[in-house]
């Protein structure tokens, strides 16, 4: 096994920057991809440019993100040629040297190098030269389509396994509806305005914040917060086990969060709502996961003014309306959906140690 600059085996294609403008210099169906490299942006019709393009990427060609918040992801290029915004480069492989799904998988396992020569704190990037500068391995090409073919394989079992995971976490998500559902269905019902069946949290934590991890609300639930507490953690609002709280300017999305009995108990920012049901007339988890099912969703989209980014904050929700099966009803349908809870937490482990195993399969392939 010999090795090599990327430069010496493969062409590297910038990507160009174009303006919109009055001049149709490309006929319709050109594409021009901005990036990412996940083709998370692409306008397959862009034909109306001041200037152009000189930058495209071909069949074959390994796309490579170098600007932005997706740096170091790369891609497949599309069947087709395709003009690339300055986000993006195209790795063209020597095919005498290189197999261009042997080099495909090279730089897929290179997120780690390209992430570390990223400079740039508000937006990261990659020079030419990170790119051509990096050092690829070279087995006989015979050799690199077998290891190129054997990746494929392995990264489509785990693509499997990935799927068969997510469907799960999807089947438990309709259970906990179904649980919820059939509490109301089955029994008799009252309906309140939900300002007068639940209790905001206000007041600060105080002094004692520095006891309490932050936590924080993401559409798959409770979750550590991303950022520390700010100028002001005493304002940080208590969220122990029994509480319901909310991203206001997420919950559209699905941002909701409840402090189970076994979690442990933390604060959350001052920013977000948080709320419990009044003892004796609402269990906060069977709330919790009404609000998170379709019946909730409705309630939250009925309350919305319709904008993007809009805040809803406690009295906003108030002013929205429950059908209240019985306390006791709610309790065990609450005891049901607690049950929910472990099975949940190990596919969401399994999910996890998926995602990992790509990167471990890659690094495997191309150690020294």
């Amino acid at each position: 096994m010999s090795v090599a600059e990327l430069r010496d085996v493969a062409q590297i294609i910038s990507g160009q920057h174009l303006l919109d403008g009055e001049h149709n210099i490309l006929g319709k169906g050109v594409g021009y991809l901005t990036g990412p490299a996940d083709f998370g942006v692409m306008q397959p019709t862009i034909s109306r440019w001041t200037e152009r393009p000189k930058a495209f990427c071909e069949p074959g060609d390994v796309l490579v993100t170098v600007k932005g918040a997706g740096v170091g992801k790369v891609n497949m290029a599309p069947n087709s040629t395709t003009a690339i915004g300055r986000q993006l480069m195209a790795v063209r492989s020597n095919l005498d040297r290189v197999d261009a799904a042997y080099l495909f998988a090279f730089l897929s396992a290179q997120i780690a190098y390209f992430q570390g020569r990223a400079v740039g704190a508000t937006v990261p990037g990659l020079s030419r030269s990170d790119l051509e500068e990096l050092v690829i391995p070279l087995q006989p090409l015979p050799e690199q389509r077998r290891i190129a073919t054997r990746l494929k394989a392995q990264l489509a079992e785990v693509k499997t396994a990935r799927q068969a995971a997510q469907a799960q976490l999807r089947e438990l998500a309709r259970l906990a509806n179904g649980i919820v559902f059939d509490s109301i269905r089955q029994y008799s019902t009252h309906r309140y305005g939900l300002g007068d069946v639940l209790n905001e949290v206000k007041k600060g934590i105080g002094l004692a914040w520095a006891e309490y991890p932050v936590l924080g609300a993401t559409r798959d639930g409770l979750a550590p917060a991303k950022e520390a507490p700010g100028k002001h953690p005493t304002k940080y609002k208590p969220a122990f086990p029994g509480t319901v709280f909310y991203n206001p300017m997420r919950i559209l999305i699905g941002s909701i969060a409840f402090v189970d009995d076994d979690d442990t108990p933390g604060i959350t920012s001052p920013d977000y709502v948080v709320l419990q049901g009044n003892p004796g007339r609402v269990d906060s988890r069977w709330f919790y996961h009404w609000l998170r099912s379709p019946l909730g969703a409705q309630c939250i989209t009925s309350l919305a003014r319709g904008a993007v980014r809009e805040r809803m904050l406690f009295n906003r929700l108030a002013e929205g309306e429950i059908e209240l099966p019985s306390f006791t009803t709610q309790q065990k349908a609450s005891a049901a959906l607690k049950e929910l809870k472990p099975l949940r937490r190990a596919v969401v482990h399994q999910l996890a140690e998926i995602d990992g195993l790509p990167k471990k399969i890659l690094a495997q392939a191309f150690e020294s």
